[in-house]
């Protein structure tokens, strides 16, 4: 079991009614779910002329593959910092640039060593920057003014440069405004910056098939280090991934396909490489592994790695669809549609390369044929079907799809115009763009032992509006304290400003999704951690994660009913939500049930020896379950638990004997151990 949860239970014993810790610590996922009331009644269907109708002159149909690098499509990045040996080749920078990349590198600096005095002069430089006018630095000054680092914090100033900063291009601060508008319910202008994001993220998808879905992880699990996740993501220290070297270097073909595999996606905190992965996926096929040729062909059409060669794309997906590798079809038709590498354009043999991928249930036939119906390209013009199309592939995890579907919700064609919609599926797209890479430098560095590093890269991330970004900055200040590095108003932070900001990123988390965030900022009122103790506001954090299914939440919204804290006394209300705890979550019964026992105590004997002992335990908690966790659960010695929990039922018992006998005037029998029959 768990350390944090022997802790749960210890005060369990100790308060008769405090509960386990059984929450998830993620977010919900994004579910997209549609009736019959989102469609419009009658969408335009015409024949195949793009030009037929005005309202789809704007809609691109099949982008180029990979056309613009990570570079081009996030500008400003800090890869050169994290991944300088990728930047080999670069143009030359100007001014601005060598001073605004010498102050975030003195910046990370600063948080890595503890010296106050590089990052005093990171701030000066990159202020510097943005009076030269260049966007990025702007950007950057955005960040340390949003953030109060070595500065006031001012949301106004940090919104001002943002918005000068994606002005000049710059998408980081696209997001950080996007993701701000969207916290104020201003959809018009958030769904405009989310659409261009998500647009640049999805020029960089494959053409043939869906990637794998590089989740962001989350370095906790509830209270605890998510141990499992990152031990996943050591990268090439891993002992599966050097396991599965050592058999591909012995020629194993299985093993060197997902050699392949590791490096071009980047899967299991390994960088991408693009060259290992057409090496890998050469041998593999040297080797008769069919898998690798719908790779080669993804590798060749997009030049990744390699030179682009449409020609040898279309071999490698043509040989790979002999070997029932179905997505591949999707990637000939994109050629065929696109005209690249064949005589010329061919959209009613690109339609059958795509039927046969979605025959197969391949969700990129599904997206491409989509996209043929909504544009009218070889086919009669027929929305609802695109929209059909189009949901399938969503339904099946396509990000292309998504885009598509917000696209229509955005523009009112095909489906009911609905802001709020669309820039949620926008923002699911665009959180998938290049800008994501800070979320690998932050997870390497954690794994690293560089704390401060992860931090300032995961509080970047959240400024960005990523969720698990601010989960995990937030759990960072309250694991690790000063060893995260944080940076405040006036050097390190205080305990105060440590606690002000865990506070305000788990609060951003929570209003998006993370159940588990809302829990803490409940407690942090509750009990007066980094702030002053606000029974009412407590209340109002637990019923926002009851309100997601919390069953913690309601077991604590019971609990301040029966003791009337920041909500009414009222201990029918208290039963009815410790209830409500036990269905949502079994997990709960346990503590439910003492918390039921501490109930029927107060309603029937209130005043008493029993009610007096419960509600002066919490005073002495913390002393007796610091001994429970040490002298008892360490040592896993459950004998003397239950021994404590008799002796509480022992102080029960006697004390309703005390009563009986004195309302019988009868003397009291020491030795009498026998409970009295309930009347």
């Amino acid at each position: 079991m768990h350390r944090e949860a022997r802790g749960a239970i210890a005060r369990l014993f100790v308060l008769l009614l405090v509960a386990l810790f059984f929450l998830s610590a993620t977010a919900r996922p994004f579910v997209l779910y549609l009736t019959n009331e989102d469609l419009k009644e009658n969408p335009p269907s015409s024949a195949a002329d793009e030009s037929s109708n005005g309202e789809f002159s704007d809609w691109e149909d099949f982008g180029d593959s990979d056309s613009k690098s990570e570079d081009e499509l996030d500008p400003g990045s800090w890869r050169p910092i994290f991944e300088p040996d990728s930047m080999a080749g670069t143009s030359s920078e100007s001014e601005d640039e060598v001073l605004y990349y010498s102050g975030i590198r003195k910046m990370v600096a600063s948080v890595s060593t503890g010296e106050m005095r590089l990052m005093e002069e990171a701030s000066s430089e990159i202020e510097a920057a943005a009076v030269g006018g260049l966007p990025h630095a702007k950007s950057a000054l955005g960040f340390l003014y949003g953030t109060g680092q070595l500065r006031e914090q001012n949301g106004a100033k940090a919104f001002l440069y943002h918005h000068f900063a994606a002005d000049g291009g710059n998408m980081q601060s696209k997001m950080a405004l996007a993701y701000t508008y969207l916290r104020q319910d201003m959809y018009d202008k958030a769904v405009e910056l989310y659409a261009e994001l998500a647009e640049a993220a999805v020029s960089s998808f494959l053409i043939s098939k869906v990637s794998p879905v590089i989740e962001q992880i989350r370095l906790h699990n509830g209270a605890e280090e998510n141990k499992e996740a990152l031990r996943k993501s050591r990268g090439e220290e891993d002992e599966d991934f050097q396991i599965t070297e050592y058999q591909a270097v012995k020629g194993n073909a299985a093993a060197m396909y997902k050699m392949g595999m590791i490096y071009y996606f980047g899967l299991r905190g390994v960088r991408r490489d693009h060259s290992k992965a057409l090496s890998w996926f050469s041998k593999a096929v040297d080797k008769g592994e069919p898998r690798s040729m719908e790779l080669l062909g993804e590798i060749y059409a997009r030049g990744a790695g390699v030179e682009r060669n449409y020609t040898k794309a279309l071999e490698w997906l043509g040989l790979a669809s002999k070997q029932h590798h179905f997505s591949a079809y999707n990637g000939m038709g994109y050629l065929y549609v696109k005209g690249y590498g064949v005589e010329k354009k061919n959209y009613t043999k690109a339609k059958e390369y795509f039927e046969k991928a979605a025959e197969n249930k391949e969700p990129g036939g599904h997206y491409n044929l989509g996209v043929l119906y909504l544009k009218g390209i070889g086919v009669k013009r027929d929305v609802k079907s695109a929209c059909n199309f189009f949901i399938t592939a969503a339904n099946a995890g396509q990000p292309k799809a998504f885009y598509q579907l917000a696209k229509m919700f955005h523009t009112d064609v095909g489906l009911k115009k609905n802001l709020p919609l669309a820039t949620g599926l926008y923002k699911f797209v665009a959180e998938r763009g290049p800008w994501s890479s800070l979320s690998r430098w932050a997870l390497e560095s954690y794994l690293k032992g560089e704390v401060g590093k992860a931090f300032l890269l995961y509080s970047r991330m959240a400024e960005l509006g990523y969720e698990v970004a601010q989960s995990n900055a937030a759990w960072i200040l309250d694991r690790f304290g000063e060893r995260s590095m944080c940076m405040g108003e006036a050097g390190f932070c205080t305990d105060a400003e440590r606690h002000q900001r865990a506070h305000s990123l788990w609060w951003q988390a929570s209003e998006q999704g993370n159940e588990h965030a809302a829990l803490l900022i409940g407690d942090a009122y509750y009990y007066g951690r980094g702030t002053e103790r606000d029974y009412d506001r407590a209340a109002e954090a637990y019923m926002h994660a009851k309100s997601q299914s919390n069953a913690q939440a309601m077991f604590n919204i019971g609990y301040m009913h029966e003791h009337g804290q920041g909500l009414p006394f009222d201990l029918h209300l208290a039963k009815r939500y410790y209830d409500e705890a036990q269905e949502s979550d079994p997990v709960a019964k346990f503590p439910v049930t003492l918390a039921l026992m501490s109930l029927w105590i107060r309603k029937n004997y209130a005043n008493s020896f029993l009610v007096r002992l419960i509600d002066s335990l919490p005073e002495a908690c913390p002393k007796v379950q610091a001994w429970i966790e040490k002298v008892i659960m360490d040592e896993g010695n459950a004998t003397i638990l239950t021994l404590f929990v008799c002796l509480l039922t022992v102080l029960y018992l006697r004390e309703r004997q005390r009563r009986h006998a004195a309302a019988a005037d009868l003397p009291l029998q020491p030795n009498e151990h026998d409970a009295p029959v309930p009347n």
